[in-house]
């Protein structure tokens, strides 16, 4: 435990895509807070060593459900299932690169039925369990290109910023019920999957894999964001030492969108 209060212990948070990157840095932070767990995936045996590794370091409860968010009766169950948490944190998903000309209509209705019907889907049935008893908290990790949009991530551009606001909107009312919605939107983040795009680029650019880190040199500080600098914001917003800041998207990108990096 830190030196200060988070009062997350006995809770109960609800982290989707929680197996893996950001949603697995932030159940490990949560749980040394003494939070239980529901975690959130598509691939059961991601969850069962999330959980076993979880359980086994912090003693606390680690509930998993093995569910495809992009499919609306499958959402609407873990919401169910799931209906007495104290925090939920939406985080499953990633939407492809590509501009206008190379994302067809079936690509942008994939991802945007897991990244954006998936996030407004699930904190519409946690929120109104959330209203109702008058206290609970929705985070949204959405994603920079919501704020800098760019040609060459059309989809994820326009989708990030229909949940940006989609945060605002909802957390605008979300204050008269005790409730707080608040999203984060992280720059590059070395994910699992951003590291195997990145060695792909150096297999491209030098014909070495390996050299991948030389990409990251017009980077902030010369690096991508860890997933637990992302987690450490979330756990922040979803304790007690966050409970002023709501209906804000907060940045955590070292200052890229500044600069106008990628």
């Amino acid at each position: 435990m830190g030196i200060f209060a988070t009062g997350l212990a006995g809770r109960t948070a609800l982290i989707t895509g929680g197996s893996r990157g950001i949603g697995r840095a932030t159940a490990e932070l949560m749980a040394a807070e003494g939070c239980n767990l529901h975690l959130a995936a598509r691939t059961q045996k991601d969850l069962e060593k999330a959980q076993g590794e979880l359980v086994g370091a912090h003693g606390i409860q680690v509930h998993i459900h093995a569910v495809d968010l992009s499919v609306s009766a499958e959402t609407v169950a873990l919401a169910d299932t799931c209906r007495d948490i104290d925090i939920l944190v939406n985080n499953a998903g990633a939407i492809p690169p590509g501009g206008i000309d190379r994302v067809d209509e079936g690509m942008w209705r994939e991802a945007w039925d897991l990244k954006v019907f998936g996030y407004i889907n699930l904190a519409r049935k946690i929120y109104a369990d959330m209203r109702a008893r008058g206290h609970g908290v929705i985070i949204n990790v959405i994603g920079m290109a919501g704020a800098t949009p760019k040609s060459f991530y059309v989809c994820g551009s326009a989708g990030n910023a229909a949940l940006m606001a989609f945060t605002t909107a909802v957390g605008a009312e979300a204050a008269d019920f005790g409730v707080r919605v608040v999203g984060v939107n992280p720059g590059l983040t070395l994910t699992e999957r951003l590291l195997r795009i990145e060695k792909s680029r150096a297999r491209e650019a030098f014909g070495d894999e390996s050299r991948w880190q030389e990409l990251t040199t017009g980077q902030p500080y010369g690096r991508y964001a860890k997933p637990e600098e992302i987690a450490n914001l979330i756990v922040f917003l979803a304790s007690d030492l966050g409970a002023y800041i709501n209906a804000a998207v907060i940045p955590v990108d070292g200052g890229a969108h500044a600069r106008g990096g990628r």
